[in-house]
């Protein structure tokens, strides 16, 4: 059996999470009394996974080109760490699949990130010599209620457009993927978050009854590394 895809922290400071303002910024207390303003590498939301005075880690870069030295990766809420840097997720899951530990998408021998289709881009294609192509769009899924994991955490116009893509690529004879990766440990199950985005919950069911395949997994999350773990079960 193949290694475990994983990914290593690089060495992180710890705080206490002052606030999070205009979607990319975090102020935060650190242990030594300073505070500091860090990068929120989120775009979404982050319902759940974002409330002031939890702790939270930062990692640290001397980059000169950077204006902020911090960013913020982690929060620890009562069930669990919940990794919040969306760019996480991509490098994973193609690790993941490189290293054979998505079972469903084993057999391929080369793949692509960031492929442009039509107005859009998806995350990932798979191909292997004349076999059809498989094209996987990866989403970041940080809010967990009751055990269950759910995605969007917003309204998301773009999410459901990433679904019709997948569509109009299964009906073209490949294979289409959405596939969530859940970024905590507490998540038993996993369902489209309708109470939020209910058009998006919509637009799932119908493109996974046209064939777009479904697939979510968790992952094993620690202070040193983030590791796939493995498929949780949906409900639609």
């Amino acid at each position: 059996m193949n290694p475990t895809a994983s990914i290593a922290w690089p060495p992180l400071v710890s705080g206490t999470l002052i606030g999070r303002y205009r979607r990319f910024l975090a102020d935060v207390a650190l242990r030594d009394g300073r505070t500091v303003t860090a990068h929120c590498p989120n775009s979404g939301s982050m319902k759940g996974c974002s409330d002031p005075g939890r702790p939270v880690y930062l990692s640290i870069h001397d980059n000169p080109k950077r204006k902020l030295k911090y960013t913020w990766e982690l929060i620890k809420m009562p069930g669990s760490l919940v990794g919040v840097n969306t760019l996480i997720p991509n490098r994973l899951v193609f690790r993941a699949i490189a290293a054979g530990n998505v079972t469903p998408l084993n057999g391929y021998d080369r793949i692509t990130s960031e492929v442009r289709v039509s107005s859009s881009r998806i995350d990932l294609m798979l191909e292997k010599g004349s076999r059809r192509k498989c094209f996987v769009e990866i989403k970041n899924c940080t809010l967990v209620q009751e055990g269950v994991a759910a995605f969007p955490d917003a309204v998301t116009e773009r999410g459901r457009k990433h679904l019709n893509v997948l569509q109009a690529l299964v009906r073209q004879g490949h294979r289409g993927v959405i596939f969530f990766l859940v970024q905590r440990t507490d998540a038993r199950s996993f369902q489209p978050a309708d109470w939020i985005d209910p058009a998006y919950g919509k637009t799932l069911r119908r493109v996974h009854a046209g064939g777009v395949e479904i697939m979510v997994y968790d992952v094993m999350l620690t202070l040193k590394k983030i590791a796939l773990k493995g498929p949780l079960p949906y409900r639609l």
